[in-house]
Formats: C-alpha cells, sequence, structure tokens
C-alpha cells in the first residue's frame, strides 16, 4: 500500500494571476468539506485525519461538515445547488454520486455537469460479515442458505445505492437470490444493527475491521482484487466463487466553474496530506488503499465510470 506515487502539480503555471488569486491569497479562511455519512464510520475518520494535514499546508481551518442519507449524495447536491465555486466548499464524492441520478426520475445533479473534480484520493476495503455466533462459516454457506430460503436473510448496507448494487450483483450471479436490504446512514448504524441482532448481514467498509479482529464478527469475503494483509483468513468474492471485484475509489470536488490555480492549491495540499504518517496510520487501520489520481485523471475517471454503472443500474432496474 506504501509504493503509491504522486502525480505532478495540475493546472496553470502562474504566468499570468487569474482574478481570484489577484484580489488575494487563497485561502483566507476556513475551508469546508462536505462528508456524506455520519461520524464515526470509515469515510469520516479517514477524511478528518486527510484534512488536518491539509489545513497544516493550507494555513487554514477544515471544518467537517457530515451530510447523511440519500445513499452518500447530499454533498453533491449541494454542490450543485447553488454553491459558490470559490474553492471554500468542497465535497467528498463517493462512487454512489454517479447512480443516484440514474435511479431517480428527477436527479438533483448532473455527474458529468455540475462538478469540478480536484483529487481522488483512496479506496475501501469492503466485506461481507457476519456476527461470530452466525450460523454460516463461508459465504457459500450463505448464499446456499440465501437460495434456499428467499427473503429470509436480511442484509445491511450504508445507504441505498451504496453496496446494495454489489450485493445485488452477487444475488444475480449466484442463482437469482432474493433477500432483504436494509439501509442505514452509515457504517456505525449498521454495525451496531448487526451486533444487536436486527439483521443477519452487514456489507460494509472496513469499519468492521476491529471487531472482527476482536471475534465478535466473522468476515466471510473481501471486495477488492486481494485478501487485506491483516484479513487473509477470508477470501475475496473471486475467489469464493463470486466473479466481483469492488474497491470503490474516492476523492474531492468542487462546483463547477472553478478556478484552475485555485484547484491546484487544493490539490497539492490534500495529495500532500496522503503521505502524512497520521494519515497513513488510518488508512493501515481500515486496510484502505491509495488510488491518487489528479483533477484531470479523475474526471476522466468519472466519465468512464459514471457510463459503466450507469449501464448497469439501468440493466438492473434499480429505482431510489
Amino acid at each position: 500500500m506504501m509504493g503509491f506515487r504522486f502525480g505532478r502539480r495540475v493546472g496553470l503555471g502562474m504566468l499570468l494571476a487569474t482574478p481570484a488569486l489577484a484580489q488575494g491569497r487563497f485561502p483566507d479562511r476556513a475551508i469546508r468539506v462536505l462528508v456524506p455519512f455520519p461520524p464515526g464510520g470509515t469515510t469520516d475518520i479517514q477524511m478528518r485525519a486527510l484534512c488536518e494535514g491539509a489545513s497544516r499546508r493550507l494555513g487554514q481551518p477544515i471544518v467537517i461538515e457530515n451530510r447523511p442519507g440519500a445513499g452518500g449524495s447530499l454533498g453533491a447536491t449541494a454542490l450543485a445547488q447553488g454553491t459558490r465555486p470559490d474553492g471554500y466548499t468542497l465535497s467528498c464524492m463517493p462512487n454512489s454520486i454517479f447512480r443516484i441520478p440514474v435511479m431517480m426520475a428527477r436527479p438533483s445533479y448532473d455527474p458529468m455537469e455540475d462538478f469540478t473534480w480536484v483529487i481522488r484520493l483512496v479506496g475501501y476495503t469492503f466485506g461481507i460479515v457476519v456476527r461470530a455466533d452466525a450460523p454460516w462459516q463461508t459465504l457459500q454457506e450463505l448464499l446456499a442458505d440465501a437460495r434456499a430460503n428467499p427473503g429470509k436473510i436480511t442484509y445491511g448496507t450504508p445507504g441505498v445505492a451504496t453496496l446494495d448494487v454489489t450485493m445485488e450483483r452477487i444475488a444475480q450471479l449466484s442463482g437469482g437470490i432474493q433477500w432483504v436490504h436494509v439501509p442505514f446512514r452509515g457504517g456505525a448504524d449498521n454495525m451496531q444493527a448487526l451486533l444487536g441482532g436486527q439483521i443477519n448481514v452487514s456489507a460494509e467498509s472496513s469499519v468492521w475491521a476491529e471487531l472482527v479482529l476482536d471475534g465478535r464478527l466473522r468476515l466471510l469475503a473481501t471486495w477488492g482484487e486481494e485478501r487485506p494483509a491483516r484479513f487473509t483468513m477470508a477470501p475475496t468474492l473471486r475467489q469464493a466463487g463470486v466473479p466481483v471485484a469492488n474497491s470503490s475509489p474516492y476523492g474531492l470536488a468542487g462546483p463547477k466553474g472553478m478556478d484552475p490555480e485555485i484547484v491546484a492549491t487544493l490539490h497539492d495540499a490534500f495529495r500532500d496530506a496522503l503521505r502524512d504518517p497520521a494519515h497513513l496510520a488510518i488508512l493501515e487501520r481500515f486496510n484502505m488503499p491509495v488510488m491518487y489520481a489528479n483533477g484531470a485523471e479523475y474526471a476522466r475517471y468519472a466519465r468512464e465510470f459514471y457510463a459503466e454503472d450507469s449501464a448497469m443500474v439501468r440493466a438492473m432496474g434499480l429505482r431510489f
């Protein structure tokens, strides 16, 4: 995970001062970063550590504002609905923001037109977990039970149009399983419901890590290309016989129309903060891979992912 490389500075050179920068140094006040999940989850913890490092580099506070709900799309909605493109409001952009508009009759934003892509940051280690006293020792045992008992098994996710898309894909590829999706407002609520017995299974990012290591949860499979170093006891989905892989990289964006030099300033601060020791410790804790891309590369990824993911959502008939 530590072998990542960082790209060169993005944006135009300082040959000509743009109007925004000519009026004074950016930033000259606090920056707000919207995190579309509740406090205490994997994304919230990671973003707080990252923003601390970026704040030191920018010389201004970075304030986290949690906006949970709507499948992780409320930050994107806020950017698209009247937020000034001055660099003082950014949002974390989970991959669910690409599929939400496809699932709605009247979407509140256009993921291809309404944003300035600043930097792609990291990805997740997703997994399927059950309580330690659950009857399923392997993923295949869980899938066999679900096939034999349609509608019996409930699974939790951090929200509609998040990990339920992959879980329904797993169901399709495993003989047309019918299980019941229970969306929560974030990872912490999902874990509490699983531990409390309100649901049978959780599909979640690695907020489950310490609970698995403590023996309170059993990890049935992870979703990446390889087994995480701390969780080699569980197979990947592909190793368990399900041809799916998902690490769901995410990053930061602002409203459309941001000044390129402001984008470059923000990009450089967050890029440098990626390798801050305190941030790397959080990534190690949650087995989160660095998946850095600069603004132009992130915009290209957004276009490619949107085309692929929207086609899958339409084919599956998913609605929000």
